[in-house]
């Protein structure tokens, strides 16, 4: 059984179709051409040349490598790892059948292979830190073999996909050899540093303290409820020195790691006429289940919806305005980086 990371677009923008229709494609634009058919690598680099001609021949060599794996390596029973943008939280599936092309398209969905989502939103925290940055790497699609993988995956398969056991987190902790370093994605390793840090030290209410912190950053005047019960809203935000402005804000923070389903989203819909709030704001640390986007899209001009990434953006846009004690609480720093190119 071999594990494949494969990405559903470079923001996840593809992550429902890949869901909701229990495929994976190649999302490469344009690439019309059934793979099956390619006798040779060479075969596939004389296509994507064709299709590319202003791309360099090392970056069209790299395509080749994630590409060709697709159609000719992945066998039934491998397992698909599917990181989400979206959310903090990993689908794995099984493959369970062969290759299929459909050169009429739609672009850029020439290329699929049926799945069987055997592990629906794991959360990025029950994996050890190393695998996770193997899951990182700036590959669109790779086998993931490094540390054990296939072994602690399966042991993870076996235990209900709870987190790995301390045997494997202590060989977690092993240091990141410069060959695994090169080919990862830096920023996405240092959000889930910062996420470990947030979890550790902004539990339960604290979340909500900081979630209060950005809002205040972004010109609201708050309302903190106290911790335990809030009556249906953890914070109050309204506009201006006194918060009697518009918009007026009714907040609910979710700590837990755990999704939240549509039932908990309604009733901060029904908190917001209690409170008088004419707009509303779910931040859910987990994330959100499936239906909640696609349910609450007649909401859209009254209720937004936090996941861990909407509240790092956040974090990180207003890092600056925030009080000086909570960043001696979450001390962060801005590292700039040369951009990966192609050479």
């Amino acid at each position: 059984m071999a594990i494949w990371l494969i990405r559903a677009g470079s923001h996840g923008e593809y992550e429902q179709k890949f869901i909701q229709e229990n495929r994976v494609y190649v999302t490469w634009d344009g690439l019309d051409v059934d793979l099956a058919k390619l006798k040779q690598r060479a075969d596939l680099t004389a296509a994507m040349t064709e299709r590319y001609p202003d791309t360099k021949p090392k970056a069209i060599m790299n395509w080749v490598s994630q590409v060709w794996p697709f159609a000719h390596d992945i066998k039934q029973g491998d397992l698909v790892v599917l990181p989400l943008k979206t959310q903090p939280a990993i689908y794995i599936g099984e493959v369970t059948g062969d290759y299929h092309a459909v050169p009429e398209g739609p672009n850029p969905f020439y290329h699929w292979r049926p799945v069987k989502w055997i592990a629906e939103a794991v959360p990025r925290t029950h994996f050890g830190k190393d695998l996770l940055f193997s899951f990182g790497a700036f590959m669109t699609i790779c086998r993931i073999q490094r540390n054990n993988a296939e072994q602690r995956i399966a042991a993870m398969q076996a235990n209900g996909w709870k987190p790995e056991t301390i045997a494997a987190a202590i060989k977690a902790n092993a240091p990141v050899s410069d060959e695994t370093a090169g080919d990862t994605n830096l920023e996405e390793l240092a959000h889930d540093q910062i996420a470990d840090l947030i979890a550790a030290h902004f539990k339960g209410h604290g979340l909500t303290r900081l979630v209060e912190a950005i809002l205040k950053a972004q010109g609201y005047t708050t309302y903190l409820s106290p911790e335990g019960a809030d009556g249906g809203a953890d914070i109050l935000a309204g506009a201006g020195p006194l918060g009697f402005g518009t918009p007026r804000l009714c907040v609910e923070v979710k700590s837990e790691s755990t999704q939240i389903g549509r039932e908990t989203v309604d009733k901060l819909l029904g908190a917001m006429t209690k409170f008088n709030a004419n707009e509303g704001l779910f931040v859910a640390w987990g994330g959100f289940k499936n239906n909640v986007q696609k349910d609450l899209a007649s909401q859209f001009f009254r209720l937004r919806l936090w996941t861990r990434k909407e509240l790092l953006e956040q974090l990180f846009e207003q890092y600056d305005r925030l009080d000086e004690d909570l960043k001696a609480e979450l001390p962060l720093k801005r590292v700039w980086m040369v951009a990966a190119q192609d050479e």
